[in-house]
């Protein structure tokens, strides 16, 4: 490997990484197997016997490979800079985040002062009313970038936290990096979208703590973590694998403290600043999940409620948009007239989106354009809203 492919894995200047290099090679655990070009930089280097003798003794303690880990203080200084320089969201601001979603006036101004708190709040309600598409507005009304370390470094123990699934790269300055002299910031932490984490059924309590891989010798960072400085949405609330109590508990001292414990498999506890907007979604009752002391330490609970009619119509349009569909709110006075009414039905805010959906997928099936009428829409209902059965089964 050359002296600027070894920086650019280690995303580290080559200038940091050479007197190591060199010192290196007096010790005899390296040799030069050649050049590439001029300077140290374009060696290419190999390790000897007594250098791949080194490096399993130093695999013992940790296999991690990758971007050089940023000290654990230096992690942990930069998001408590990052809670002191908190964005706040104003109407405006807001609304930019939810421009492609149709919300409720009251509850677009419950949700303000509940993302301006930086605490947790509790979206409640019927499913199929948007809980979690308003769960990740609020992300993007949050906005702007942050930097990730790939992993951070306590004491020897690596911990990797920059995750391709919880995080958006967002690239930046990173082209005209020159590992021979220095970068506009340290690329070992990773230029991102501010990130919004969506966990559901599969959360354990094993998954909010550190997993250390016994094998490769070092930690993942648990999800909160990666979501520091963002948004966790925890969905369907209340239908984990574990009790909502258990997990609740685990949430009240980083809830009131804005700290959180994590231990390593050594037993020794780190404490990490916890910057996250919590929000539990759920189509439970908020009262059967948790007991009033701990809805306390949760101050928004925000009912997600059923659309209105001109809400419901606004939605149908905006659908319709998406797909490129003329839209006729005569159709919308139809289904409200043939449906709703006569089967008491309640309206949601995912019903247009997915009779849309569903026209749509009925004319590629017929070989014809998309387009919506009074015949597509009864195929559509007749396959989305449940018949009435009588106890023999379900009607012809």
């Amino acid at each position: 490997m050359t002296g600027t492919g070894l920086a650019e894995s280690l995303r580290l200047p080559y200038s940091v990484l050479d007197a190591l290099v060199q010192h290196a090679r007096v010790e005899k655990l390296v040799e030069v197997r050649g050049a590439t070009g001029t300077g140290t930089a374009a060696y290419r280097y190999a390790l000897t016997d007594l250098g791949r003798d080194r490096a399993l003794q130093f695999m013992e303690v940790s296999r991690y490979v990758g971007p050089a880990p940023v000290p654990l203080e230096q992690y942990t200084a930069y998001v408590r800079a990052c809670m002191a320089a908190r964005p706040y969201v104003d109407r405006e601001r807001l609304a930019r985040g939810f421009d492609q979603l149709i919300v409720n006036r009251g509850m677009f101004d419950q949700l303000g002062p509940a993302v301006n708190s930086g605490k947790s709040l509790f979206l409640y309600g019927a499913p199929g009313n948007g809980k979690t598409v308003l769960a990740e507005g609020i992300g993007r009304a949050l906005g702007s970038e942050m930097y990730v370390p790939h992993a951070v470094d306590i004491d020897g123990q690596v911990i990797t936290i920059f995750d391709p699934v919880s995080h958006t790269p967002l690239g930046g300055d990173v082209a005209g990096f020159s590992v021979i002299a220095t970068a506009a910031h340290d690329r070992r932490w990773e230029k991102v979208k501010r990130p919004v984490v969506v966990v559901g059924g599969e959360l354990t309590l094993e998954m909010l703590d550190l997993t250390f891989n016994p094998i490769a010798k070092f930690y993942e960072a648990p999800i909160q973590m990666k979501a520091n400085g963002g948004v966790f949405v925890v969905d369907d609330f209340g239908r984990q694998r574990v009790p909502a109590r258990d997990l609740l508990n685990r949430w009240i001292v980083p809830l009131e403290s804005r700290v959180d414990f994590l231990t390593l498999h050594t037993g020794r506890k780190i404490e990490i600043p916890f910057n996250v907007l919590i929000v539990f979604a759920t189509n439970l009752k908020p009262e059967s999940l948790a007991d009033e002391a701990f809805l306390r330490r949760i101050p928004y609970k925000i009912l997600a409620k059923n659309p209105t009619m001109d809400e419901y119509c606004q939605i149908f349009e905006l659908n319709c948009r998406k797909r490129e569909l003329p839209f006729d709110p005569v159709m919308v006075e139809y289904l409200q007239r043939k449906y709703y009414l006569p089967r008491k039905l309640q309206m949601r805010a995912c019903h247009p989106r997915d009779l849309v959906e569903q026209v749509v997928n009925i004319c590629r099936y017929q070989n014809r354009q998309p387009v919506i009428t009074r015949d597509l829409l009864d195929a559509a209902c007749s396959s989305y809203f449940l018949e009435e059965t009588d106890s023999q089964g379900a009607e012809a």
